[in-house]
């Protein structure tokens, strides 16, 4: 059962407390995120064999070329879409806005109550994609990319462990739940194979050596 956190809260103990009694969440089932499934192990070894492998070069990146957390549907934005997928029993206001749920984090097990403590991860981070390529596609095709609902590319995950991500590819970050690593490095060659991205020779032999164990 993954654990609860809290951080940088006053009377942590009081209201721990009350959310076991007003919620019932430690003894319930922990919530999951809902990742479109990634390609299966053997076609992400197919895939990574036949991506252009290139060095990287983040000349002239700039956040802002992603357009990202566009409206979605109705006054709901992408990141406020992605925390009722990957959420359980969450509640929002009239402007999407997330007041209420849990949310469980995959990459390191946590289980957080309030949306403020959950990024919205683009698993192959912009940066990254820039690097690969990225960097001549068009606005729209940018703004598609940090907006995909589509495929295994945007997850609820804790803030902390999002923020010390960054911009790292598996040669030098990965999940620290292990049990999570498979389905990360599945997801990271589907990505990068449907954008046409290139990998760098450390990334590549990272993404062998884990999907040889999946």
């Amino acid at each position: 059962m993954p654990k609860f956190y809290a951080r940088r809260r006053l009377g942590f103990l009081a209201a721990f407390t009350g959310l076991i009694a007003s919620a019932g969440l430690l003894n319930g089932p922990a919530a999951s995120a809902a990742l479109p499934t990634p390609i299966s192990a053997a076609t992400a070894r197919t895939y990574l064999a036949s991506l252009t492998v290139a060095t990287e070069d983040r000349t002239g990146y700039n956040r802002d070329l992603f357009p990202h957390w566009i409206t979605q549907s109705g006054t709901c934005n992408t990141r406020e879409t992605i925390l009722k997928r990957d959420g359980t029993n969450v509640v929002t206001d009239s402007s999407c806005a997330a007041t209420s749920g849990s949310w469980y984090s995959p990459y390191d097990g946590a289980t957080w109550s309030a949306a403020a403590d959950v990024d919205i991860d683009h698993l192959v981070p912009l940066a990254e994609a820039w690097d690969s390529g990225a960097d001549s596609w068009t606005t729209s095709r940018r703004q598609s990319f940090a907006n995909d609902l589509t495929r295994p590319q945007l997850l609820a995950v804790t803030d902390n462990v999002n923020q010390a991500k960054g911009d790292q590819d598996p040669a030098t970050w990965m999940p620290s739940r292990t049990a999570y690593r498979c389905t990360y490095v599945r997801a990271w060659v589907q990505v990068k194979y449907y954008y046409d991205l290139s990998v760098d020779s450390a990334e590549k032999s990272a993404l062998q050596g884990y999907l040889a164990s999946c």
